[in-house]
């Protein structure tokens, strides 16, 4: 009887464990490997990380080679000797053969090396390239701090459509013994008819509520699954009785300050400011001249008759410049363009900075007002919950009428959804308030999954 005894007793166990409801970092971390939206800024990062390289390509040197291979077939009269075949590519001679017709092979490869000297406009390219590089890197900064939020809304929604059902329910269930009671209580004549229909509507109204309660909580749980890839698991609730904290520090000023400078869509307008500036200097440079040295390398080889056959080659080295006369207005217009949108981006990034501001602003209201509602609502909880005690005995020595009890069980039961629907707020403003500062971090989410029950 052991065997069978401790084989249950490890079944009992492993079904226990894959029963067991998972936490905000276990959904985070499957946010991580399945979310597309992630996925595509972590793809754009990778992306942007190669604008260095091909922003320090238009400074290095560029190698080419190229080559033919000719075949002539020619009759000409003995009178015209010396006819022209072709053009020698290292000086330029022509090449010629004497009369009397012509079969010949001309082998040519030539090996080029351009390094430029003094080019303003791939300088700024370059320069360029690392702030592209920074933008995708802050960018995907933003998009990470956008995956934690993102997960945590979808988490708490789903929490909160659950705590909605229960409560439904369990209104029900005390509107369906009250219903029952109402009935009982007119059959013995102690009641009218009034007091059963009164808990018959009452019990018509939270049927519809638990039908609306179930489907928002599918629809929750939908998007918690357009984040994750899966269907998500049971969720592990907040413990009872826990203390949220205050933001610190408990003065506006740092938060807004810090959203003011290190908000990541702040620091990519700074950057699109310093891009812009680049660009001005960038096509201006189509006035500037050009430096480059140049070598080369050429080898020709003829085949064919005795007379004519044979092989030359010709090294070269050298500068080569280029200097802009006249372009039809075009490089000026272009000066103009960049200027304009320089003064764009300057806006863009007071417009940014504004904006995470007030994102801070709120979010830190949101905090402190979700903190003064949570204690409030824990009293009104208690108090609600006198007050149907209360209700129910009223209604028993027949102080109270059945309306009476029914409002206090509506009164409680939207109470505590109002409660875990104001702890969820609050926890989520902290963590907006984080994200508009540029400061949320994967920490912040392990410390929140501490707040639920495992």
């Amino acid at each position: 009887m052991q065997k069978p005894l401790l084989a249950v007793l490890l079944a009992s166990a492993f079904c226990s464990l894959n029963a067991s409801a998972a936490d905000l970092i276990q959904v985070y971390q499957q946010a991580l490997a399945n979310d597309a939206t992630f996925a595509s800024a972590r793809a754009s990062a990778a992306a942007g990380r190669e604008r260095i390289t091909q922003g320090r390509a238009g400074l290095l040197p560029v190698v080419g080679i190229t080559g033919s291979s000719i075949k002539n077939d020619r009759d000409e009269s003995p009178w015209n000797e010396n006819a022209v075949i072709g053009t020698d590519p290292v000086t330029g001679a022509d090449i010629r053969v004497p009369g009397g017709g012509s079969n010949l092979r001309t082998s040519q490869y030539q090996i080029a090396l351009t390094q430029p000297l003094f080019r303003w406009a791939a300088w700024e390219t370059y320069q360029q390239s690392k702030l592209q590089q920074a933008v995708a890197e802050a960018q995907f900064a933003q998009a990470q701090q956008d995956l934690i939020t993102r997960v945590a809304q979808a988490y708490f929604d789903v929490l909160a459509a659950q705590d909605k059902l229960e409560s439904t329910r369990a209104q029900k269930t005390a509107v369906t013994e009250q219903l029952a009671s109402a009935k009982r209580n007119f059959e013995v004549g102690t009641q009218t008819i009034t007091d059963t229909h009164e808990a018959q509507a009452a019990y018509d109204l939270v049927i519809a509520q638990e039908f609306a309660a179930v489907n928002d909580l599918d629809n929750k749980r939908n998007a918690l699954q357009a984040i994750i890839g899966t269907e998500p698991a049971s969720l592990a609730p907040l413990k009872s009785g826990i203390t949220l904290n205050a933001p610190s520090p408990a003065n506006v000023d740092p938060w807004v300050s810090s959203a003011e400078n290190q908000n990541y869509g702040v620091t990519v307008s700074q950057l699109q400011v310093e891009l812009a500036k680049r660009e001005i200097s960038k096509t201006r440079a189509g006035h500037y001249p050009t430096l480059d040295l140049v070598a080369g390398h050429t080898r020709t080889k003829v085949h064919g008759r005795s007379d004519t056959s044979g092989v030359g080659t010709n090294n070269s080295i050298g500068v080569q410049y280029t200097v802009p006369i006249f372009s039809g207005f075009s490089v000026t217009s272009r000066v103009r363009e960049t200027i304009a949108l320089e003064d764009k981006a300057r806006n863009d990034l007071e417009a940014n900075r504004r904006q995470a501001a007030l994102q801070a602003r709120q979010a830190y209201l949101g905090v402190n007002s979700g903190m003064a509602q949570v204690k409030a609502l824990e009293a009104a909880e208690v108090s609600s919950q006198s007050a149907l005690e209360s209700n129910k005995l009223g209604y028993q020595v027949g102080v109270r009428i059945n309306i009476d009890v029914l409002n206090a069980q509506r009164q409680l039961y939207q109470t505590r959804t109002d409660l875990s629907r104001a702890r969820y707020d609050t926890i989520l403003n902290g963590l907006r308030l984080k994200a508009a500062a540029g400061s949320l971090r994967e920490s912040d989410l392990a410390a929140v999954n501490n707040l639920l029950a495992k």
